[in-house]
């Protein structure tokens, strides 16, 4: 393992994630509900979320400079699913528990 890879493997650019909300929209209790999500489930697998206001309808979360949720072409996201792609990028392998089961 070298000095830019963590234990699970994501390389410190890929341990920031970024929620581009739109303030026209009124979408920041939205972005900031997601970030809590994100930042309890990845406490330790994240070094850095930030909120970046932005205009136009976006709303968008990257983990590194990949996109990983775009609402113009996705929809607005459930909570899981958006857990999912950030889990994969950064804590590949490990489970998301009994809320990732399928009844």
């Amino acid at each position: 393992m070298t000095t830019a890879e963590t234990a699970s493997g994501a390389t410190p650019g890929t341990r920031r994630v970024t929620i581009e909300y739109c303030t026209q929209c009124r979408w920041l209790p939205r972005a900031a509900w997601l970030a809590q999500e994100l930042l309890t489930t990845f406490e330790a697998e994240l070094d850095e979320l930030a909120l970046k206001p932005g205009t136009g309808g976006v709303f968008v979360v990257r983990v590194g400079d990949e996109v990983v949720w775009d609402r113009r072409e996705q929809g607005f996201p459930e909570p899981m699913a958006v857990k999912r792609a950030v889990r994969d990028r950064v804590a590949p392998g490990r489970t998301l528990g009994h809320s990732e089961r399928i009844p």
